[in-house]
């Protein structure tokens, strides 16, 4: 029985189980539902990827590794440039997550893509790996971040990481390892070194510091796993032994949770976003479009907004008054007065600086009161709307469902990304992106495959 600061922890040995794992997942095992799961979230992260390499934050990075330099042997998509596989990961990661409009996983309680596709595929590029081998490790890093989500509990995230950099950091190793096929041992020694590295704070969200959390756990992850493949030492048991991983980054430590559900894919319960904003808003943003179509409603005689929502979400983001468009996205009360003045929140400017400054939206801004609830389910929110005639109106929202039909899923995803890349690259190559990333299954040179991603765009 191991020990753990104050703590017995359970069997399974959470480092080994994760490990054995994902070093054991096989493309030609894998059931298609998680295959086509796997391309729909390199669709959506390749979409929201090359949108947000146009970022400040992404032209920032992509200047330190130009600064930096290294051997070009990965790209940075929409850069038309190539880098190191270690900074390509890093920029891409940070792109990917810099509009806050990519996918999210209840049981990480993180973006699970954000980490680990930039870590597969500048990894693939760099070793002249095939689509097979991105498929499955893309699913390898995405199950382990949801089964150590599920062990850490929820208190991880309630004492302020964001999980998408502390977990991710362990979902890219995972990726890289399953890719680079290390054994079981070789694999807990990346799970070590991603462990040791895994960082991000909370309190930097709103900041350009929150999608830079995804891109130095896509480069800590991948360097983990290489250097793992030379011999690298680490412990074996960053996840169970005392003043490990666990011991010092989580209060509801129950390894027990991956003897749950093991017979099951979690990557199939990934959550895709229609709003560029924190997903937590979603229900809200939901509810209040919906109330806003209702014919009793008048947006010009609100009277005060009641939002409950659960208390995860009031934690994450309830900036009351949202002074940058990237605070903005972190508002609940912002995201009311989008909703119900029916502003096109899947449109990327709505959160743009010069778009924060609209009258109608802060006059309802200012009447609603933000309420947490233990009540209420994750992603979901209830709002009550009081007009000033005295009629009050009550929508509830409910983003937590996941798809149960992935075609059309699938569909919705395709639009989404030929929404964002068409007026970046053009329609054709958009087009040729979405048939490459569909087929990748049987791409022998993924680089080659993702080729119109490379245009350096603007």
């Amino acid at each position: 029985m191991r020990q753990t600061a104050g703590r017995e922890a359970e069997t399974p040995h959470v480092t080994h189980e994760l490990a054995r794992f994902a070093s054991g997942i096989r493309y030609e095992d894998l059931p298609a539902g998680a295959r086509f799961m796997a391309r729909q979230c390199l669709l959506d992260w390749l979409g929201v990827t090359l949108a947000g390499s146009q970022e400040p934050l992404a032209l920032m990075l992509r200047a330190e590794a130009a600064e930096e330099g290294g051997a070009p042997r990965a790209t940075l998509f929409g850069g038309g440039a190539r880098t190191s596989m270690g900074q390509a990961a890093l920029v891409n990661g940070a792109a990917g997550h810099a509009l806050d409009f990519d996918d999210v996983l209840g049981a990480m309680t993180g973006h699970p893509t954000a980490p680990v596709a930039p870590a597969a595929l500048a990894l693939a590029e760099g070793r002249g790996l095939d689509g097979r081998r991105v498929i499955a490790g893309i699913v390898a890093g995405i199950e382990v971040e949801a089964r150590l989500g599920r062990v850490l509990g929820d208190s991880h995230y309630a004492k302020g990481w964001h999980a998408t950099g502390t977990v991710g950091a362990f979902g890219a190793a995972a990726a890289a390892a399953n890719m680079l096929g290390l054994d079981v041992e070789q694999t807990a020694r990346a799970l070590g070194i991603a462990g040791t590295q895994a960082a991000g704070l909370k309190s930097m969200f709103g900041t350009m510091c929150k999608p830079l959390h995804a891109g130095k756990a896509a480069r800590n992850g991948l360097m983990a796993a290489t250097l793992a493949e030379r011999g690298f030492t680490s412990r074996d048991d960053v996840l169970d032994c005392v003043q490990g991983f666990t011991d010092t980054q989580t209060e509801t430590f129950r390894p027990e949770a991956l003897l749950e559900e093991t017979d099951r894919f979690h990557i199939l319960d990934t959550l895709f976003k229609y709003h560029p904003a924190c997903y937590g808003t979603h229900a809200t943003i939901e509810a209040c479009l919906g109330l806003a179509e209702n014919p009793a409603f008048d947006a010009g005689n609100v009277e005060r907004v009641e939002v409950k929502v659960p208390m995860s979400a009031l934690r994450m983001c309830n900036i009351p008054a949202p002074t940058t468009g990237l605070e903005a996205k972190f508002s609940l009360s912002y995201n009311v007065g989008l909703g119900l003045t029916k502003k096109a929140t899947g449109a990327l400017d709505i959160y743009f600086d010069e778009n924060l400054d609209r009258p109608d939206v802060h006059a309802i801004r200012e009447t609603v009161a933000v309420e947490g609830s233990d009540d209420l389910r994750p992603y979901t929110a209830d709002v009550v709307v009081h007009l000033g005639n005295g009629v009050a109106l009550r929508g509830p929202g409910d983003v937590g469902p996941p798809a149960d039909d992935l075609d059309r899923q699938w569909e919705k995803l395709e639009g989404k990304f030929r929404a964002l890349v068409a007026p970046l690259l053009g329609s054709r190559p958009a087009g040729a992106l979405v048939e490459a990333v569909g087929s990748l299954d049987d791409a022998g040179d993924v680089g080659a495959a993702l080729a119109p991603a490379a245009a350096e765009i603007g």
